[in-house]
């Protein structure tokens, strides 16, 4: 008879070995306990955002809504001898990248630039409008191009932009191949990202002098200035370029219409300790004899510095209190109030840095600091070039307005500056040199050479963060690793030497924001319960139990339940009500509530935890799995969030759910890392077992990494690199790391897998030098390829001279005159495949003696000469010409590039490196039959001294 079957639910009696199955829903909803788990997230991620989406991002960004924003505030020019004589650009947008051939636009390809050294561009198109006279007769000329624009490999406007892997293949591009770079001219160039500290944010520090600061540096679309408020002999003074000395801050606030002091106080605070502070301030203007605001005026209109005629300073600093102090603080109508409140609470703050000094803010936390991408760059770049073709415009139109009033005029006359912004543009992308005299920028080294040395060396270059503090000074604190770094940035990638810690590089989870709308989000804080500043008086502002809400530098008023107000704007954008990168952090120590939107701060996802309990579950990984769910559906679903580092200070992360934390209660973890490993950027997730390796070889290993030697991309034989190094036999690692795979590095792998013999052997192994076998090099270990570009150009003369190209000569029997004319084909090129040495000619070029000639006569073999193009070698040595190729540059001359082939194998001098660190040089080489061996026979292919391992290396 057969057992009774027992109901789910039914107790286990005791001594029953076996336990009843779990049910299917319980283990669907059951926690991701297991950290491979997570791990799918990882390559989730990237396949949505990229290693390099935020560059892509900003450029998308300004060509969809930066560009316009620039036009729409310059959307109009005026002719200054008739206001009736106007031009207005009613739109504006980017074409398809091309180029001018004979007349005619043909669309052009990444890979054709690359080989032809054109620049990947696109016109910029803009709708005019233009009106002459009384009668405001319009003349309307649509599509018309105000120039030419460097286009983003893999952007919007990019002809490779959503293109599949068969499709790229079709073009000549690479697909692993991340874009986020320009061609300039047949070069390769990135834009760096740019570190700063924050705009339109109050920084509490301390000047060279010791004193203490209050300081923000605003900027808007019009303006861009730095305010300083500075405690100088216990008086509080304000610091501006525009006045000839400082400025005390309480004469300040009675210009802005804050005649009495108990309304300052009010609107400081009412600690008896702040009026002790401002005592001396106040003092001070009595001593003046300041009490209205007109006294106030008065005085500041004597402190202006002015050069121009006449010495007119009447007025100026009301001016200059409107739009240069707090510029980015609005005053509309004539209301001072709310700058008179943003400069209260920069006291406050800097007067409560005086009594507690843990109030100081670091300006090297990162929370501080903003990166700026390459869209950012290049829309000051294109809004200075646009305002200065307007310049020249406006000039035309003066001096045409007489002409203009009996006939229409032709825009291509008026607006015949083109190569105003092409030039602009090209020029400094191809330089780096940022010389924008308008913003007062003056940078160099912006944008660099993408280095392909290596497919690590590009990705490197991509995710790398240059600073603005300059190298020189040796200070410690801004190359320290702060822990705000964490996730964020990679504490191992940084280069050696006076760089070190100032340059960085991204980890692999981070993203870099860009501008979100403002408006949408003012309106939401209002409708949950923020009161506006306007209505609020001095004594409101710091009620107990209120916290100030700051949009983006701006003081949008107070909310008298922050947690509250906190909470609400996370459930929203955790649902998707609001921009998924929105920031609410709430600080207690400023008793403020801090909501950002701005670009250039950094962020990385994480897993929301409620109570310590993952919301990610075992379904919600299987239907990742199964391909059902992507990266976008769990931060739909308010499964993940991206925090900032400010926002990160309100949040509890635990590395693991199933890991219980000392001291730390489960139920107050907030968030759930992804993947720990991600603290590390793309080439430091490269290095196998990092945490077994001292930190400086880390750091040695992200710098070499970058120049091993291996594959670049897949259309590697098809490129016209000045330099390309290949290694001939390059294998994939028997040991790899997660990033790998990621990053696509197992499929343009370098190096080679050694067997390495770590033992002393002769002298020549000393100074970490390595002995190695000679049969090994025989067989091709570490064998490589060099490909070397030479170009030759055939220039052109007036009346149709230009050089050619003449065959090899030969004497009657048809032997060749000159034995360095060898390796040449018929046509005067070296062929494809010839074997090629030092000092033979590979491309027999003639240059006209006289650049000048009679009309209708020809010239003949003897009024050319030779001046041949000739390969300088080394003797000895033989090398193959691997292609050559003819193409016209813009100037439609012809250029002659031929790729010359070396293959190169190791020799005493060459640096060899594991991918821990461990650098050396080859000492010697040694053949097999001095070599040691093992008891099976196996001989290794280089040996390493034992000496040459650090310390820490025993514990292997």
């Amino acid at each position: 008879m057969p057992p009774a079957t027992s109901a789910p639910d039914a107790p286990v009696a005791e001594g029953d070995e076996e336990a009843p199955p779990v049910p299917t829903y319980r283990s669907l909803a059951a926690p991701v306990s297991n950290p491979v788990d997570k791990f799918a997230l990882l390559p989730a991620f990237l396949k949505v955002r990229g290693l390099v989406k935020e560059h892509i991002d900003s450029f998308n960004y300004f060509i969809t809504k930066g560009i316009k924003n620039i036009v729409r505030a310059n959307n109009r020019i005026e002719a200054r001898s008739d206001p009736d004589i106007y031009l207005e650009y009613k739109n504006i947008y980017i074409g398809e990248p091309s180029v001018q051939v004979d007349f005619r636009v043909e669309t052009i390809t990444p890979h054709f630039c690359r080989l032809t050294d054109r620049t990947y561009s696109a016109p910029v198109i803009v709708d005019v409008e233009y009106t002459v006279g009384k009668t405001h007769a319009k003349h309307r000329k649509p599509n018309f191009t105000i120039g030419y624009m460097p286009i983003m490999l893999r952007s919007y406007a990019c002809v490779l932009n959503g293109k599949d892997e068969a499709e790229l293949a079709r073009y000549g591009e690479c697909p692993l191949d991340p874009g986020g770079y320009f061609i300039v001219k047949g070069t390769e160039k990135v834009i760096l990202i740019q570190e700063q500290l924050s705009k339109n944010r109050i920084i509490i520090d301390t000047d060279n002098k010791g004193r203490v600061t209050a300081s923000v540096t605003s900027s808007t679309h019009e303006v861009k200035s730095k305010t300083v408020i500075c405690m100088d002999k216990e008086k509080i003074n304000l610091h501006l370029n525009q006045f000839t000395k400082p400025i005390p801050i309480i004469v300040v606030m009675k210009a802005m219409g804050i005649e009495t002091d108990q309304e300052v106080v009010q609107m400081v605070g009412r600690d008896p300790r702040y009026g002790d502070l401002l005592y001396l301030s106040i003092q001070e203007c009595a001593t003046e004899r300041i009490y209205t605001q007109q006294q106030a005026l008065q005085y500041m209109d004597d402190k202006v510095t002015y050069a121009g005629a006449g010495n007119i300073k009447d007025g100026r600093s009301k001016l200059i209190l409107r739009d240069v102090f707090v510029a980015h603080v609005p005053v509309n109508n004539g209301n001072f109030q709310p700058k008179c409140i943003y400069t209260a609470v920069m006291l406050r703050r800097m007067l409560d840095a005086i009594l507690n000094s843990d109030t100081f803010d670091d300006k090297d936390y990162v929370g501080n600091k903003r990166l700026e991408l390459s869209g950012q760059l290049v829309s000051l770049l294109f809004e200075d070039l646009f305002k200065t073709m307007n310049t020249y415009a406006v000039d035309r139109m003066n001096k045409n307005s007489d002409m203009a009033r009996s006939s229409p005029l032709d825009f291509s006359q008026l607006i015949m500056q083109q190569d105003v912004i092409t030039s602009g543009l090209e020029r400094a992308i191809s330089t780096g040199n940022w010389d924008i005299k308008r913003f007062k920028m003056h940078r160099k080294g912006v944008s660099q050479v993408l280095s392909r040395l290596s497919y690590m060396a590009s990705l490197g270059y991509m995710t790398r963060i240059t600073p603005q503090f300059e190298k020189t000074r040796k200070t410690s604190g801004p190359r320290a690793l702060q822990p705000s770094q964490w996730g964020m940035l990679c504490p191992c990638d940084t280069p050696e030497g006076e760089a070190c810690g100032l340059t960085k590089n991204l980890a692999l989870m981070t993203h870099v924001t860009t501008d979100q709308e403002e408006g949408p989000l003012r309106n939401l804080c209002f409708s949950l319960g923020v009161e506006d500043l306007s209505l609020l008086s001095g004594e409101e502002i710091h009620a107990p139990g209120s916290f100030l809400v700051m949009f983006n530098g701006l003081i949008l008023g107070k909310h008298r339940q922050p947690q509250r107000f906190a909470n609400n704007m996370r459930t929203f954008r955790r649902s998707g009500k609001i921009g998924e990168f929105v920031s609410v952090f709430v600080n207690e120590k400023q008793h403020c509530i801090h909501i950002a939107s701005d670009g250039g701060r950094v962020c990385r996802p994480l897993i929301i935890a409620d109570k310590g309990r993952s919301r990610v579950k075992e379904h919600h990984m299987k239907e990742l799995r199964d391909g059902i769910r992507s990266f976008d559906d769990f931060l739909r679903d308010g499964l993940i969030e991206y925090l900032d580092v400010n926002e990160e200070n309100n949040a509890l992360i635990a590395l693991y759910e199933h890991v219980d934390q000392d001291g730390v209660q489960r139920s107050s973890i907030t968030h759930i890392e992804i993947e720990p490993m991600t603290i590390l950027g793309v080439v430091a997730g490269l290095i196998p077992y990092p945490h077994h390796n001292q930190s400086p070889r880390n750091t040695y290993q992200c710098a070499m990494g970058k120049q091993a030697m291996g594959n670049i991309a897949y259309n590697q034989l098809f490129r016209a690199d000045s330099l390309l190094y290949l290694l001939v036999y390059a294998q994939r690692p028997l040991l790899t790391t997660k990033t790998i795979e990621l990053v696509g590095y197992d499929k343009l792998g370098a190096g080679q897998n050694a067997t390495v013999a770590v033992m002393s052997y002769s002298g020549y192994d000393i100074e970490d030098a390595i002995v190695m076998n000679k049969s090994s090099l025989d067989r091709g270990f570490g064998r490589c390829i060099a490909m070397k570009k030479y170009t030759v150009t055939s220039e052109k003369y007036g009346d149709g001279i230009s050089d050619r190209i003449a065959k090899p000569q030969r004497d009657r029997d048809g032997v060749l005159i000159k034995q360095n004319m060898r390796a040449l084909d018929e046509d005067g090129f070296v062929a494809p495949g010839q074997i090629i040495r030092n000092h033979d000619i590979y491309v027999n070029k003639q240059t006209p003696k006289v650049t000048n000639r009679t009309p209708g006569t020809a010239l003949t073999d003897r009024d050319y000469r030779d001046s041949p193009a000739v390969y300088k070698g080394v003797d000895g040595e033989t090398t193959v010409v691997d292609r050559v190729m003819l193409c016209s540059d813009t100037n439609d001359k012809l250029t002659i590039k031929c790729i010359i082939r070396h293959t190169r194998r190791p020799e005493v001098g060459d640096k060899f490196s594991s991918r821990h660190g461990q650098k050396g040089v080859c000492g010697t080489i040694v053949q097999q039959e001095d070599f040691p061996f093992s008891e099976k026979g196996i001989c290794p292919d280089l040996i390493m001294n034992p000496h040459g391992f650090p310390r820490s290396y025993d514990n292997w």
